[in-house]
């Protein structure tokens, strides 16, 4: 059995969003990600499928030519290689489910103000 809280310890960066993972599994990485208002991750693809759950605020989620409002409870879930982009409308937070072999660092590239890919 393993233990974690997405809500405990909260450190909103103000130099693009904060990426901490939370818990990993067998099959998977879980990670919270906290976006300050305004913040926002650049269109990128991950290279294995993905789930974004949002907790807290609202997140503006571009997809396919379209653009989703997410609130807390939401659920998104992609294949691999789906080009998508991420803004907080405000202070939010979203747990972001990886594939097991998918790494961390990319997301904190994408995360960061200059919004690698």
């Amino acid at each position: 059995m393993k233990k974690a809280s997405l809500r405990a310890d909260l450190n909103y960066r103000d130099e693009g969003a904060a990426v901490e993972v939370i818990m990993e599994t067998p099959v998977s990485k879980e990670i919270r990600i906290l976006f300050k208002s305004g913040q926002n991750m650049k269109s990128h693809k991950a290279p294995f499928p993905i789930i974004v759950a949002v907790h807290q605020g609202t997140i503006e989620f571009g997809v396919n030519n379209q653009m989703l409002t997410l609130n807390p409870g939401d659920l998104v879930y992609l294949d691999a290689n789906v080009p998508h982009s991420l803004m907080a409308r405000e202070d939010s937070m979203v747990r972001l489910t990886l594939w097991k072999t998918d790494t961390v660092e990319r997301v904190r590239k994408v995360a960061s103000p200059a919004g690698d890919k």
